[in-house]
């Protein structure tokens, strides 16, 4: 990116914290900017330090992840739930609050701070398992009646041109903006463009809510 990614750690287990601090440490372009250990402490902490980029625990004492993350949705600052908690609930809850990615504590330490370059790059970070877990409730779902997560996805997309809905089913397919640009004969700068127009259309917060809809209306 060539600027350094400022990361606050949230999460109340400090031997957590310290890994992640290591890990992130690690990295010459990515910089702890603090810690906070539980949600009322982070958003604290984020309206002070300005960071880049949350990692955010879900069950801390007092405010929760999901609370905080509800909290600082349009603060500016995109927000990774890491977790081990990986209900269907926890999820979709998450990524409806704004959060830009959801990632397992067990993932390994280079998937971690590459999703923390992609979302400070304005993208989404799922990790493989979360997503087939979204995608799998997603065709579980109802999808029957005029009300269904299935019908109101696609009355959504249908405000969307035949060049914006193939660049959202892209997002949703979780590829890149350079990826999406390569597939459709786009520049990177073009994508970004497209990007935001169906983020403003769609009123969603992220891109990752772009890839719910998606998968709601079955366009992936």
């Amino acid at each position: 990116m060539g600027e350094v990614i400022r990361v606050l750690v949230v999460d109340d287990d400090p031997l957590v914290r310290v890994g992640l601090t290591m890990v992130l440490g690690a990295d010459a372009d990515i910089e702890v900017a603090g810690e906070a250990a539980d949600g009322a402490a982070a958003i604290e902490a984020v309206r002070r330090l300005r960071p880049d980029v949350v990692l955010m625990d879900i069950r801390m004492p007092g405010m929760d992840g999901l609370a905080a993350t509800e909290a600082l949705r349009g603060d500016g600052t995109a927000i990774i739930v890491l977790t081990t908690f990986d209900t269907d609930e926890h999820i979709l809850r998450a990524l409806r609050l704004g959060a830009n990615g959801f990632l397992l504590k067990d993932m390994p330490p280079l998937e971690i701070l590459n999703a923390v370059r992609r979302v400070a790059a304005g993208e989404s970070a799922l990790s493989p398992a979360v997503l087939d877990r979204l995608i799998d409730r997603v065709v579980r779902g109802d999808t029957g009646s005029a009300d269904s997560p299935q019908a109101r996805a696609r009355s959504a997309l249908d405000s969307l041109t035949e060049r914006e809905r193939e660049v959202a089913v892209a997002v949703g397919a979780g590829k890149s903006n350079m990826d999406i640009g390569t597939e459709l004969f786009m520049s990177t700068a073009t994508v970004q463009a497209y990007v935001s127009r169906i983020l403003a259309k769609l009123e969603c917060t992220n891109r990752v809510q772009i890839a719910i809809l998606v998968h709601e209306a079955r366009l992936d």
